[in-house]
Order: structure tokens, then sequence, then C-alpha cells
């Protein structure tokens, strides 16, 4: 597995997103999926306090003893735990900290990432916490997610001289959403900070599970939603079907294709898919070694262009 850095960290470019946990999976599962992981070279793992009410950090704090060198673990505050819980005024950030160390059985975090914007508390004050945690031994680096290129410039010309920054910032983004690319990748590339993309698998339209006229898999995400109507429409499936045979063409899986288009970006340092199952972990380990060719990354884009534009056309 090829590693790239999210500041001093050495993260695989393939990570596994830990929200199934304490969810669709218990304790158990989750360990098998874990264990999978790590013996399938993701050493990344990514979660967050309110994945499965707080059971996502206590299930992978408990799957990891005994190979915590083994993992570069990320985790994010901020979104409400509970009504007292959240935010990102400095006397929290510190709470949530010790808490998620305390469900994580670590001593520290390895990326600790402000899970959105808090437009109630000036970002120097969260900024100064984040950095009183690194200075203390209980934090390696610091990150940010959900936030937009204007809130990143703010974040970087707030960082005290010699203080923490943030090093990352985690969007969606995938071949068939590519907001990101008008201002904060570029904005990523400028100051050096890794983007980390969720959602690459587009909630599971770009796994070759969903095909243009067929239902959506059962107990897939998009098949209880009820915008399930709008995210299999014609234009998006038609472009689901040309990226498949696209793929195809060349030898590789649709799967394979959202993973190293992702990757072909050197400002993303780690795609993040979520896994039910040990099958699935090693289906997305070995996803993300197709070498694409600027012919090819043209062909793509063409591609998702004539669905973007069938989509402005409806607005």
């Amino acid at each position: 597995m090829n590693t790239r850095k999210i500041g001093a960290l050495s993260v695989s470019v393939v990570g596994l997103g830990c929200n199934n946990f304490g969810n669709r999976l218990d304790a158990d599962a989750s360990e098998k999926v874990i264990d999978a992981a790590l013996d399938n070279g993701i050493n990344f793992l990514d979660t967050a306090d309110i994945y499965g009410k707080t059971l996502s950090e206590e299930y992978i704090g408990r799957a990891i003893a005994g190979r915590r060198d083994e993992v570069v673990l990320a985790t994010k505050f901020g979104k409400p735990v509970d009504d007292e819980r959240r935010g990102a005024r400095p006397e929290y950030v510190k709470r949530a900290a010790e808490d998620s160390l305390r469900r994580l059985r670590t001593d520290h975090i390895d990326l600790y990432q402000i899970h959105e914007p808090d437009p109630s508390v000036p970002i120097e004050e969260t900024l100064g916490a984040l950095d009183e945690l690194v200075r203390e031994g209980k934090v390696r680096e610091i990150g940010c997610s959900n936030f937009s290129a204007d809130e990143l410039r703010a974040a970087e010309g707030a960082v005290p001289a010699g203080g923490a920054r943030f090093v990352s910032v985690q969007n969606e983004y995938s071949l068939l959403h590519r907001e990101p690319e008008a201002e904060v990748i570029p904005l990523c590339e400028q100051l050096g900070i890794a983007f980390l993309p969720y959602y690459p698998l587009h909630s599971g339209l770009l796994t070759g599970k969903f095909r243009r006229g067929k239902p959506a898999p059962e107990g897939s995400r998009i098949a209880s939603s009820a915008k399930r109507t709008e995210w299999m429409a014609d234009d998006k499936m038609d472009a689901v079907e040309s990226l498949i045979a696209f793929a195809e063409s060349r030898g590789h899986t649709i799967l394979e294709l959202a993973f190293s288009w992702l990757l072909s970006s050197s400002v993303v340092a780690s795609v993040i898919a979520g896994a039910t199952s040990p099958t699935q972990i090693r289906t997305n380990a070995s996803a993300a070694s197709w070498k694409l060719t600027d012919y090819e990354l043209k062909e793509i884009d063409r591609i998702v262009e004539r669905q973007q534009k069938a989509e402005s056309g409806k607005r």
C-alpha cells in the first residue's frame, strides 16, 4: 500500500471510514473489519465522536489494543454529541479530546479534526485550544472538515507564530461531486494542505452495484433515502453506465476508477471509504493501483461534464 503525507503523518492512500461502527456493525464485526484493514496495509482510520453515538470510538479502542503503533488514528469533534457537548469553544475542545482519548484507549490522537465550522466561536480561539493539545502531546496534527475556501483562509490567517495549523481538510469529493475543484482544492495546493475526500463512492453509485433501470440494492444508503429518485436520475445513471463501460474497456472496475481518479490528484492524501466486511476491505485496498493517463483523465472529464450539463439544464 502506498502512503502519502498529512503534515508529519504518513497515511495509506486508502483509508477506513469508521461511521458504520456502532451503527450497522457491532463490536465484534467492527474488530474484524479493522483487523482486515491493518492486515491489508490500510493504516489510516477516520472516525468521529458522534459516529455510532460514540460507540465507533469505543469499538476502535477495543480493536486496536496491542496494535496502536500500526494505526494513524483520526477523529473529529464539534457536531452535537448531545445538547451540551457540541461546538468549538476552547473549553469544550479540551473536554471532547479527553473524552475521545478515553474511548479510543490511547494517549494521543494522530489527526484531530473540527467536524464543521462553528460561526459562534472565533477560529483563533479554537486554534488556540487545539495548539495546547498539540503542545501537551495529546494530538499530533490538526485538521478540519466541511470548511469552505474562505473558512480555510481565515483559519490559516489566524494561526499564531509557531502555532499548530490545519494540515488537512475533509470534504465531500468524488467523480460525481466535483465542487471542491472550484476553490478548495486549488487553495489546498497553494497552502500545502492535504485533502481528504469523503463519500468517494458517491453513496455507493460508483461501486458498480447500481445500474440504470434497476432498483437500488437492498440495504444500501440510497435505497432508504427519501431522495432515491433524485440520486438515481436518468442523467446521473447515464454517467455511471458510461464510467462502468470506460473502466471495463480497460480491464478495471468502476470502483477502481473512483479510487484511482481521486488519487490522480497529488493533494489527495487518502481516500476514506467505509466497509462492513473484510471482503469489502480487501476490495477497497486493491482499488487504488490504476495509474490514469492524461488522455484517460480527459475522457473521464468529458463523461462527467455531459452529466453535469444535463443536471444544469433541469434547474
